[in-house]
């Protein structure tokens, strides 16, 4: 009975020293803004595009910054292996990033990391890894969603090549000290159709085949997409910077 009153009396401290805390939210901050959410495909009101129709003039070739070579068809775009990677103009720190990929039904017929390849490097660092983990074999953390060569999915929710999927992508970029000295950590949030697949995890430093080009310190850096020889196709690209 002593214990019981006890923490009754501890209870009742907390409630009259922190009443807000427990039973209300901060009404002195504003309200929410208003976003549309996605709809259709369609993305959201506030989102910045990327690539959703025929042009790909938000992006450029990393080889020499001259226009993106990959082939345009309509509301989707392919990788023309041997071009090199491409890139966005535009550089991004904490991001949404939704992008959809096909991988070509050849791939199929061949094995490993050699059947659809490519990547979503955020910042042009650190790679999510685009591959064909329908029914094929690889190494685990090189596998369709992982974050290349640190962590594996934690499920493997990949479609059969031919088929549209998509990954939705939550991105807190690294923060550095005036003397350039990390402070917090990368961190990557990743649903594979609708799936999640990686939660919240930290990156370890960029990864394999990044650009390397890019300044060491950045908080933001652009979108980079890979040509690994494979004819992978994208289409509704957007981003909402956080």
């Amino acid at each position: 009975m002593k214990v019981i009153t006890q923490k009754v009396l501890i209870y009742a401290l907390v409630i009259l020293l922190f009443p807000c805390a427990l039973f209300s939210q901060n009404t002195d901050e504003s309200n929410p803004r208003v976003v549309e959410p996605v709809r259709r495909n369609n993305s959201p009101s506030d989102a910045i595009i990327l690539f959703n129709s025929s042009s790909l003039d938000k992006f450029l070739s990393v080889k020499d910054s001259s226009q993106a070579p990959w082939k345009v068809n309509g509301r989707h775009f392919t990788v023309v292996p041997g071009t090199g990677n491409v890139q966005t103009k535009q550089h991004f720190g904490d991001m949404q990033l939704h992008i959809e990929f096909k991988i070509p039904r050849d791939a199929k017929n061949k094995e490993g990391q050699k059947s659809g390849n490519s990547g979503i490097y955020i910042m042009g660092k650190y790679e999510i890894q685009v591959l064909n983990s329908y029914d094929n074999e690889t190494y685990t953390d090189g596998q369709a969603g992982a974050v290349y060569k640190q962590y594996p999915p934690m499920v493997n929710a990949s479609l059969k090549p031919g088929v549209w999927q998509e990954y939705d992508i939550v991105f807190e970029a690294p923060e550095y000290d005036e003397d350039e000295n990390l402070v917090k950590p990368p961190f990557i949030t990743v649903f594979h159709n609708g799936v999640l697949i990686q939660n919240h995890v930290e990156v370890k430093g960029p990864t394999t085949a990044h650009n390397k080009e890019l300044p060491e310190f950045a908080e933001k850096g652009p979108l980079l997409l890979q040509d690994h020889n494979n004819k992978v196709s994208f289409r509704n690209i957007w981003i909402r910077e956080l």
